[in-house]
């Protein structure tokens, strides 16, 4: 009898650990981002890798996520056209042909880049909720915000375009969230 009782006591305390790391089901979990130090201006715009809080670390297509920003923002780093278009739909490559988008990125270095949260929407796609400083030419910055540094919070859709993983258009009307460094 006392084997029985330890062996559920046993069971019933692996299924309750299970439970309690895997969270409740439609539980929100806490966003813990990565710890954040002021840096210097000389130090602006910071790491060009792209980093993943642990909430976001937890969705199934975190890594997917990552290489796709990581390759945006290197493209966008490195004036690398190629580099960018192979990380957004082709509707977005059709509104920034090469020439504007060497224009408009010409003198942008962008850091610091934290993805906070991805969430699933029903239509299949992602919502890819992320933050990151940049730096730039006052010509270069923003009409709104005309500041060498910026830090930005935006929410990007991804969607499948050809079997792959893309930086789908942001809807129309969208104004990120910014402010000076």
């Amino acid at each position: 009898m006392l084997v029985v009782v330890v062996a559920v006591a046993i069971a019933g305390g692996v299924l309750l650990r299970d439970v309690y790391q895997r969270g409740v089901p439609g539980e929100v979990k806490p966003v813990t981002a990565p710890v954040a130090t002021s840096l210097a201006p000389n130090e602006q715009p910071g790491s060009p890798l792209v980093q993943l809080t642990p909430d976001a670390s937890d969705h199934p297509r975190d890594e997917i996520v990552r290489r796709l920003l990581q390759a945006y923002f290197d493209g966008i780093n490195g004036r690398n056209y190629d580099r960018w278009k192979t990380s957004v739909t082709s509707e977005r490559v059709r509104a920034k042909p090469e020439e504007t988008w060497l224009r408009d990125y010409r003198s942008t270095k962008d850091g610091s880049i934290v993805v906070h949260r991805i969430d699933t929407a029903r239509d299949g796609k992602m919502n890819v909720l992320l933050s990151f400083t940049s730096t730039q030419d006052l010509r270069d910055a923003p009409v709104i915000l005309q500041e060498r540094c910026i830090r930005w919070w935006l929410a990007l859709p991804v969607a499948v375009e050809r079997g792959h993983w893309k930086i789908d258009t942001v809807p129309a009307g969208t104004i990120p969230e910014m402010a000076k460094c």
